[in-house]
């Protein structure tokens, strides 16, 4: 058995390496994506902004502070988020997650040093309507800063891994039913699960070696830093990328047609990438958003990834994310290989 896998794992790898613009657009496309975001966000040229407001129940807020917040609320382009907890907002600020925090009762707002949405929203409670700083005291936030362009890092390589999870998958095995290569295997001494094992090993190899070469890159150009445990951070990235693998193999279990594959990838996908927080937070949407986005293993693995790089928690605080990524594989690669055929009756 080992020995009829190994040979279906060596014939993909090969395929997939002498195919050189894919192999090479593998590597380039995440490096373009962080170079390009590194230019425009140090030209300050980001246009929405997220104002976190701390409200106290039941605090009195004097005439004059509430009007001036009142008019600064007026503003337009700008989201007002409303926290409860000062700790648990000061951390959001701390993750971009907000880009100002306010505390209207205490007359304080906070801005990270390193966010420049930050620093204009700071400009437009200075400046806009009547509103003036001198009424607000401002607080530094404590400890290390993380840039926007290393918060997004994470999510930039748990895009990249779930286009080349989904695509480079699913969309083959598809390909090989339509152009009979799978007609031919089926009648190899060769079962599904040692072709899918196969498959799924060929491919997460080949994603733990392309997020490696770029993560390698982007840290000696821009100097990011892992905080955390880089094991936590490989063991993240393999469950992860290995769930995404496994539903790539679900949804190419029968279908015989690369259209309507690459149609159900798309929708799959592209909900998967911007509801994952890998271009932005979704502090402040509504809960239904949020419940949604806990349904793809693409969310559970970007905040596992970014909560190792950014503040070096260590994997046994992640063990819910952990087993959603566990069990949404398990599940996955069974109702595929269940539902597997290798033509199309």
């Amino acid at each position: 058995m080992l020995g009829r896998m190994w040979t279906i794992f060596v014939a993909r790898n090969k395929e997939f390496y002498r195919d050189r613009s894919a192999f090479g657009w593998n590597i380039l496309f995440p490096f373009l994506v962080i170079i390009g975001f590194s230019f425009l966000f140090n030209q300050d040229r980001q246009a929405m902004f997220k104002v976190g407001v701390i409200t106290t129940p039941g605090a009195i807020v004097s005439p004059v502070q509430a009007a001036r917040f009142e008019e600064f609320r007026k503003t337009h382009f700008l989201e007002f988020v409303e926290l409860a907890s000062a700790d648990e907002a000061i951390s959001k600020l701390q993750h971009h997650r907000i880009d100002m925090l306010v505390d209207p009762t205490a007359g304080e707002y906070w801005v990270s040093r390193s966010s420049p949405k930050g620093y204009i929203t700071e400009k437009l409670l200075g400046t806009g309507a009547a509103a003036d700083t001198a009424n607000f005291k401002k607080r530094e936030v404590e400890g290390f800063d993380i840039p926007y362009v290393e918060w997004m890092f994470p999510g930039i390589l748990g895009m990249n891994m779930m286009f080349s999870a989904l695509f480079g998958v699913g969309y083959v095995v598809v390909r090989y039913r339509k152009n009979g290569a799978l007609k031919r295997l089926s009648v190899a001494p060769l079962s599904p699960f040692e072709f899918l094992t196969a498959q799924i090993i060929s491919r997460m190899v080949i994603l733990i070696v392309t997020t490696a070469i770029v993560y390698a890159g982007c840290a000696l150009m821009y100097g990011f830093q892992c905080r955390g445990s880089y094991a936590s951070l490989a063991f993240v990235f393999a469950l992860g990328g290995f769930s995404m693998i496994s539903l790539g193999l679900l949804i190419a279990a029968r279908s015989a047609s690369e259209e309507f594959a690459g149609g159900v990838l798309n929708v799959l996908s592209w909900p998967m990438m911007f509801l994952s927080e890998v271009w932005f937070s979704l502090e402040g949407a509504k809960p239904w958003v949020k419940g949604l986005a806990k349904i793809f293993p693409l969310s559970h693995m970007v905040d596992c990834a970014r909560r190792i790089m950014n503040d070096g928690t260590p994997l046994h605080e992640m063990l819910p994310q952990v087993a959603v990524l566990a069990g949404s594989s398990v599940l996955f690669l069974a109702l595929g290989s269940l539902l597997f055929q290798w033509q199309k009756k």
